[in-house]
């Protein structure tokens, strides 16, 4: 298959990245774009709330509100993720819902993949661990969430680099029962970073890395592109839904 690579390393705030993921998801539906790769950041750092969760038991509230710390809710499932500005690389890809990605597990496998590509080409062993998670050494450096419509997937997930996990410790409620189940004690405990790993990471051969890595995964071309008209003007119809605390706290 063909596949558009879109890098936005400049960043856009957690409303705006959610949005354009949402719209990338809607024109590929409706054959408006390509099979897409988009590799972003949050800025300002941000978290994101799964869409089957209560926010309440997925945050600390009072930390976010404290330390002003944006957060919204995705359209995909999974728990709460913490986007660090300065550490942490989110990719989303658009794609048919053909064999083999008809099978649900059998496609965040696959897709993960190109994480484990990505990183092993830099010298790091990591490895895919169901449903959805990459882990090295046995902790997780990356989680994954998926959403489907008409025939084609959106999923996109993490890639902590370099970040700060006491921030991340705050801002997050983890079930004791679910980590327990992972045998750890604590979400440090739980995850672990690349810079954790190699001390200097190049954040430009990382991009580089990934791109590769998911064109393996996918037995993918690439070709470099940007956001077209259609999907500014699509995302900027979407964005205040993921400002608006109804759709927040839905749950």
């Amino acid at each position: 298959m063909k596949l558009r690579v879109l890098v936005d390393l400049e960043g856009r705030d957690v409303y705006w990245q959610m949005a354009i993921d949402e719209a990338m998801l809607i024109l590929r539906t409706k054959g408006r774009i390509e099979n897409t790769l988009r590799l972003y950041r949050f800025i300002p750092s941000a978290v994101t709330i799964g869409y089957f969760q209560k926010v309440r038991e997925a945050v600390n509230l009072g930390f976010l509100e404290e330390s002003g710390i944006p957060f919204t809710r995705r359209i995909t499932g999974g728990g709460s993720v913490y986007h660090d500005a300065n550490g942490e690389i989110t990719y989303s890809v658009v794609l048919p819902i053909e064999h083999p990605l008809t099978d649900v597990q059998e496609s965040y496998r696959i897709i993960c993949s190109g994480l484990v590509y990505a990183l092993r080409e830099i010298g790091v062993e990591a490895e895919f661990v169901p449903v959805n998670d990459v882990v090295l050494h046995g902790r997780k450096i990356s989680g994954s969430a998926q959403t489907r419509k008409s025939g084609y997937l959106l999923q996109h997930g993490t890639l902590m680099y370099a970040t700060d996990l006491d921030v991340l410790e705050k801002a997050l409620l983890v079930p004791a029962v679910k980590l327990e189940s992972k045998g750890v004690k604590s979400i440090r405990e739980r995850v672990v970073t690349l810079r954790q790993v190699i001390n200097d990471v190049d954040i430009e051969a990382l991009i580089g890395s990934l791109v590769k890595g998911f064109s393996r995964a996918l037995n993918a071309t690439v070709y470099y592109d940007r956001l077209s008209e259609e999907e500014l003007m699509l995302a900027e119809q979407l964005v205040n839904k993921y400002r608006d605390r109804a759709w927040i706290f839905k749950r």
